[in-house]
């Protein structure tokens, strides 16, 4: 099930465009503004994010600009006021995939949503290479130089999931989640256990790593470089 967060101070429009898009067999979380919308984001991964321009606090625009220099790359729509040409010019040049005036079709909604995820979905990729390894994502084996690497279930699913996400900043709540879906316990710190020993698997040195890099505070971090 796809999940979309909705930030928009409109409280009736939030519940409207909740029940609808659920209808439509979306997972909908509905926030008021900017600060709700970051503690969402360092709760959960979402697959797509509506953001409202005129919102209290932080607008829609700042949010935007900060969430794409922050290296989030989530398909994003922007609601805007009709007639403010000028907010949604700028709104795609910070990174905003498509814009929608108020008021609007709900239908109209969930049809750019699909055109948004239809442009945006990569080609499935079997193989992904990073230094001297190869992952492959549908026969679920690492290979360094030709040579089998040894992983489990787990390691190899924490592993998939770094490689699909590349310089991405993911915290421990969402590794877990993208993992092993919802069976996790919140701050279940067997993440940083797996996150060792495939740095002793991959990693020169370690204590100095190249491909799984730390975010203190925060979570990890994934830098292929360039694939050799």
């Amino acid at each position: 099930m796809l999940r979309i967060l909705l930030v928009d101070d409109d409280i009736r429009l939030r519940e409207l465009l909740t029940r609808y898009l659920s209808e439509q067999g979306f997972a909908v979380t509905a926030v008021q503004d900017g600060r709700a919308m970051d503690k969402a984001l360092s709760r959960a991964a979402y697959d797509f994010l509506i953001l409202d321009i005129m919102l209290p606090g932080e607008d829609g625009l700042s949010l935007c600009r900060r969430l794409r220099a922050d290296g989030r790359y989530i398909p994003l729509l922007m609601l805007t006021a009709r007639g403010d040409e000028s907010d949604r010019i700028v709104g795609l040049d910070l990174g905003a995939d498509d814009y929608l005036a108020k008021p609007f079709n709900p239908r109209e909604l969930v049809a750019r949503i699909n055109a948004i995820l239809r442009r945006q979905r990569p080609p499935p990729e079997k193989k992904l290479r990073f230094g001297r390894y190869e992952l492959d994502i549908h026969e679920r084996t690492l290979t360094a130089d030709g040579v089998p690497v040894d992983l489990t279930t787990a390691e190899f699913d924490l592993l998939r999931v770094f490689a699909t996400h590349p310089r991405q900043p993911l915290s421990r709540d969402i590794l877990m989640q993208l993992a092993r879906g919802r069976d996790h316990m919140p701050f279940d710190r067997s993440i940083d256990v797996r996150i060792s020993r495939l740095r002793r698997l991959l990693e020169d040195d370690p204590a100095k790593p190249r491909f799984i890099q730390t975010l203190w505070g925060f979570g990890y971090v994934f830098n292929p470089g360039d694939a050799e």
